[in-house]
């Protein structure tokens, strides 16, 4: 059977039609699932006065990625009200999430107390040290956040962000491997 341009021409925008059609479909299924988490969590959270620092960590997380900076800081100092009896690995998790929804609103002064804080509870936890080298540069605290980054490739050498943000800031910093 042979198929003349304009069929092929049809078959090929039916079948990018079709993939944009899937994409969309997804895209749509993954926001309405993100939306019913926020609003169970929500729901959850908001009737229970005494919400687990679990239950608040997650709600403060999808707030997040729903870039709802505000919400998340209140959610998330509620949270840190909660973390008394918690492992210091969810302290540090709660107070690295903190700070990055502090740093997200540009109060970095706030950000950077609730990293150390995260520090203080982990560590050896280079994200919480990436992100506190982010908002030193920041605050234009250069040496500083070169110190920082250089800390994080000892911890984790190839840690990619704190390569790229050495290599902006100082390349002769880059410890060799």
């Amino acid at each position: 059977m042979e198929i003349t341009l304009p069929q092929a021409y049809l078959l090929g925008l039916i079948g990018l039609l079709g993939l944009v059609a899937v994409v969309v479909a997804r895209q749509v299924l993954r926001v309405r699932k993100d939306e019913a988490r926020l609003a169970k969590l929500e729901l959850q959270c908001s009737g229970n006065t005494k919400a687990e620092a679990a239950s608040l960590y997650e709600l403060g997380s999808v707030q997040l990625d729903k870039r709802l900076f505000a919400q998340a800081v209140t959610t998330l100092k509620k949270a840190v009200k909660q973390l008394d009896n918690e492992p210091e690995e969810a302290q540090a998790l709660v107070q690295n999430a903190l700070g990055f929804a502090l740093a997200a609103q540009q109060n970095h002064n706030d950000a950077i107390r609730h990293y150390r804080l995260a520090l203080r509870a982990k560590a050896e936890y280079p994200v919480a040290l990436n992100n506190m080298a982010y908002s030193l540069e920041k605050q234009q605290k250069l040496s500083d956040a070169i110190n920082t980054y250089v800390q994080v490739l000892e911890l984790e050498p190839t840690n990619s962000t704190a390569i790229k943000r050495l290599k902006l800031l100082k390349p002769e910093a880059i410890p060799n491997k």
